[in-house]
């Protein structure tokens, strides 16, 4: 009687092997790659004097070919040869999308810089259900007078915040996007400066704590 060992053929089926790819096969998908970002009207004359602002960093970072469509207003930007990241386009398309909302150049090119850097958005409608007068006055306790708000919120939470009427659009890391939403939907539901304030404070010294 013959004994058959059957291990070796296992071991031998369970470890497939297959050709690499060609460097070819990764480069043929980046080439069709285009990505269209719609540009609101209040936007398109602002985007027309940081033009070189804009232009710049989309093809010396990331090696991107851009167009602006006038008739569409929208931006367009699409990979070429000099793109060598994959997520170059995702990138460049949200540093578009974070000067569209209205936040500065120079803001917006940290998102090309960092990895860790989100767009949030959210309106007050979302937060609470506000009409006339009470609407007004949950916008101006964010934005505080002479924007003395807004900027505490910031510099705590180290975000950069847009009111764009009833919307609020925050960039930042994820933690601290957290921190700056709590401190505004506290303002919208009717909370006063100095006590949203006061949880900024604490926030901020348990951060440091952390850091060191």
């Amino acid at each position: 009687m013959i004994e058959i060992n059957p291990t070796p053929a296992l071991e031998a089926s369970s470890a497939p092997s297959f050709p690499a790819l060609p460097a070819s096969a990764t480069q043929s998908t980046l080439k069709s790659e285009t990505r269209r970002i719609p540009i609101p009207p209040h936007r398109m004359t602002p985007i027309k004097k940081d033009w070189i602002n804009i232009f710049s960093p989309l093809t010396e970072i990331l090696g991107l070919q851009v167009r602006m469509n006038v008739q569409r207003r929208c931006l367009e930007i699409r990979t070429s040869k000099a793109t060598t990241e994959i997520g170059a386009l995702q990138k460049g398309a949200d540093f578009v999308k974070a000067y569209a909302l209205g936040f500065d150049v120079n803001d917006a090119i940290a998102l090309l810089r960092m990895d860790d850097l989100y767009l949030d958005s959210f309106e007050i409608k979302d937060v609470k259900t506000l009409h006339g007068d009470h609407l007004s006055r949950a916008i101006g306790r964010i934005a505080g007078q002479d924007g003395k708000t807004k900027f505490t919120i910031e510099n705590t939470s180290r975000t950069r915040i847009v009111l764009a009427d009833t919307k609020i659009h925050i960039m930042g890391s994820f933690q601290n996007i957290k921190i700056a939403r709590d401190a505004i939907v506290s303002l919208i539901l009717g909370s006063p400066p100095g006590k949203v304030y006061a949880g900024l404070r604490t926030v901020s010294s348990r951060m440091k704590q952390r850091a060191l």
